[in-house]
């Protein structure tokens, strides 16, 4: 987002005609701001920063505008799973500029060894065997470090994941929240337990900042995070151990379905824009595969926004520059948002579900997971209470008396 405004006097210099006024806001006031106002219909802004959570939700209660792009864009060449999530009825709501997937990301040297082979898709059991090999807090590594802090695109984006990868689900066709089930159990269970047994200390409080920080450090033997760390890690500038760091797929346990999340960040139009015909015209612009090649100019490959194109991963100076980049389109490729989970399920969305209510579930659930890691609860407990406060806002909505 920095750079696309250092480099927006680009399109202001194309288009005298259009101004560009930027309001920058941290994420969480970010979503507070443009929620309250595209649900006023205030007008406050022409284009808005969201994501896939509230893509399809906004795109169904028509209060986005539909994304027009001529030819030359080439709607064709955004990742399929990435437009599928932004789409609703085949129409594409909101155009992305950066997206993401979830990658293990491990340590060549510790895993090597530990005698440590990894598949291009581990299982769980195996992540639980390498985390017990490589930990060594004498000397400052810890085997796993997974995100803590609660919050439902926090511990909960994660959770969910390895929930999917269990066989489980948020909520069964019905519309009932599924959290006492043998996959929620078992994955949570295992979660509890490898952060207990091989994570760092005051793992409750860390999300990806917090691990980010630690792995570059050369803390971490294995991290289960979003694929844009993958650019952080193997960075020389940036971490300790950018020359011994290699990426695989997000573990499976029972099926491999949902087992990498899937997100994007992504420019879209409120219907009470005042300006909606110069705000499709910077999307357009700044989505493209010229703002891609723009980047790269200005700034080299490694700098370019990553997970929205396959022409991106096509281009040789990019997959030089990224080490990560078969492992990270590997894994935006596997994510379907309309197909996450075993149980076929009502809900669109990988690592959470594309429902209203859902922001407050996840963050509810997310703080009985975070009181299971730290003690404060058994699994058991935190499960039943979640099931609990997940059955009462499904009820109050009316999904189901």
């Amino acid at each position: 987002m920095v750079e696309m405004q250092k480099l927006s006097k680009n399109f202001e210099t194309a288009n005298p005609d259009i101004k560009l006024k930027w309001v920058i806001l941290e994420e969480g006031v970010l979503r507070q701001r443009v929620t309250t106002d595209i649900a006023t219909k205030g007008g406050q802004f022409d284009v808005m920063t969201i994501g896939m959570y509230e893509t399809p939700i906004w795109g169904k209660k028509g209060w986005l505008e539909e994304l027009k792009v001529d030819a030359a864009y080439d709607l064709d060449d955004i990742l399929p799973s990435v437009r599928r999530g932004l789409s609703v009825d085949g129409k594409l709501y909101a155009a992305p500029f950066y997206g993401e997937s979830s990658m293990l990301m491990y340590r060549t040297d510790l895993a090597t060894k530990a005698g440590i082979k990894f598949a291009d898709r581990p299982t769980w059991d195996q992540v639980r065997d390498a985390a017990a090999k490589m930990h060594d807090p004498a000397n400052g590594v810890y085997g796993i470090c997974l995100r803590g802090k609660p919050g439902w695109g926090d511990n909960m984006a994660f959770i969910t994941t390895m929930v999917n990868a269990f066989g489980g689900q948020w909520f069964d066709m019905s519309w009932k929240p599924q959290l006492e089930t043998k996959p929620w159990k078992e994955a949570v269970t295992l979660y509890v337990d490898l952060l207990k047994k091989y994570g760092p200390p005051g793992s409750a409080g860390n999300s990806f900042n917090e691990i980010l920080a630690l792995y570059n450090e050369g803390k971490c033997g294995m991290w289960v995070d979003a694929s844009i760390a993958a650019s952080f890690v193997s960075d020389p500038k940036q971490s300790k151990v950018a020359d011994k760091v290699d990426f695989v797929q997000a573990p499976s346990a029972v099926t491999d379905k949902g087992a990498n999340w899937l997100w994007a960040w992504a420019l879209a139009i409120p219907n009470s824009s005042k300006n909606p015909a110069a705000a499709q015209k910077f999307i357009s612009w700044a989505t493209s595969k010229d703002y891609i090649k723009l980047v790269a100019k200005e700034e080299g490959w490694a700098a370019v926004p990553t997970g929205t194109r396959k022409s991106t991963y096509l281009t040789r100076e990019f997959r030089q520059a990224a080490k990560f980049a078969a492992a990270e389109q590997r894994a935006m490729l596997s994510a379907n948002p309309n197909d996450a989970t075993l149980p076929k399920s009502p809900y669109s969305g990988v690592q959470f579900a594309a429902i209203p209510e859902f922001a407050s579930i996840g963050i509810a659930v997310g703080q009985q997971m975070s009181a299971a890691l730290s003690g404060k609860a058994t699994v058991d407990d935190a499960l039943k209470a979640s099931q609990e406060a997940a059955d009462r806002e499904m009820r109050k909505a009316g999904y189901y008396k």
